[in-house]
């Protein structure tokens, strides 16, 4: 029946061509494609269409195409049509090809262009369509935009996406004194703070040295507090002090200048502050001082308002 425009055997196709390096004292030859028989091909020798068929110029069977005799390289020219094979000369229609006629899986990374994902063309569902993870192990990819080089597509592990983000605040440790100590009057007594709250990593020594020994390097939130106790009102000084690796590093006091004594028969004296710790060697500890005319106690049991406590947690920076 009649139609409009070329014909498609004439205008739109044409036949692959394969063009030989010929090779001294060879007859046997590769062709780029697979051919039934050597009547699948056009042999042409030197400008000179060749005869094909057993006993003739040449054979052909698969990618094997075999000549009656050989040629002579510089001085013999040899190239062959596939005639069973029609090439198209023009690309498909802007906007023909759709989902229907592509095979699932069949476009990988390398046919997407870094800068061709974009927002009003990524569909939702190739997220949303996707299996939901509830577990991830380090290992898994995590496809990001790379800023730094233009928006590439780039990817990387769950281990190192993570790395540096968030974190434990650990060492951590908290720690009361079970029990009075006495506090010698106008001398600095280390605090023998001997029950324990919590100790993450093991790092405070509650019943010999008494002190914290964090074992990660870091920043680290410090805070004490020495409840004394007198008994009657004649204590005027009461101070909490932080020593690190053994020199006195902080303190905080309360002091009533009443030159007759003080009015309160109990003084705490709450401190807090940020420490640098190198994650070995560097070690605090809580001394208390007061001055009274005599003895008295750091205050210990479960006396909530005036416990006597020592504590510490790594800072997350």
């Amino acid at each position: 029946m009649a139609y409009l425009g070329n014909a498609p055997a004439r205008s739109f196709i044409s036949f692959e061509r394969q063009v030989f390096t010929i090779v001294n004292s060879q007859t046997a030859y590769t062709l780029s494609h697979s051919v039934t028989n050597e009547n699948d091909i056009r042999l042409v020798v030197n400008n000179i269409v060749q005869e094909p068929g057993s006993g003739k110029a040449y054979t052909a069977s698969g990618t094997t195409l075999t000549l009656s005799a050989a040629l002579v390289n510089g001085t013999d020219e040899m190239y062959c049509v596939f005639l069973g094979r029609a090439v198209g000369t023009v690309n498909a229609p802007a906007g023909s090809v759709t989902t229907s006629q592509i095979a699932a899986d069949a476009v990988n990374g390398d046919k997407i262009a870094d800068d061709s994902i974009s927002d009003e063309h990524l569909d939702p569902t190739a997220i949303t369509g996707q299996t939901a993870e509830t577990t991830i192990a380090s290992d898994d990819l995590i496809l990001l935009s790379d800023t730094s080089a233009s928006g590439a597509l780039k990817k990387m592990t769950r281990a190192n996406f993570v790395s540096g983000v968030g974190g434990a605040m650990t060492p951590a440790f908290a720690a009361t004194l079970s029990a009075d100590q006495a506090l010698n009057d106008t001398t600095w007594t280390k605090i023998n703070v001997n029950t324990e709250l919590f100790d993450t990593d093991n790092c405070y020594d509650n019943s010999t040295n008494y002190r914290f020994t964090p074992t990660t390097a870091g920043k680290y939130f410090v805070y004490a507090q020495v409840a004394s106790r007198s008994a009657g009102p004649d204590m005027r000084w009461s101070q909490t002090g932080i020593y690190k690796n053994g020199s006195a590093a902080g303190r905080s006091y309360t002091y009533d200048g009443n030159s007759g004594g003080a009015e309160f028969t109990r003084k705490s004296n709450y401190y807090a502050r940020i420490f640098d710790m190198n994650g070995s060697s560097d070690y605090l500890e809580l001394y208390g001082y007061i001055q009274s005319g005599s003895a008295r106690n750091a205050e210990g049991g479960n006396a909530i308002d005036t416990v006597t406590l020592f504590g510490a947690y790594k800072i997350i920076e």
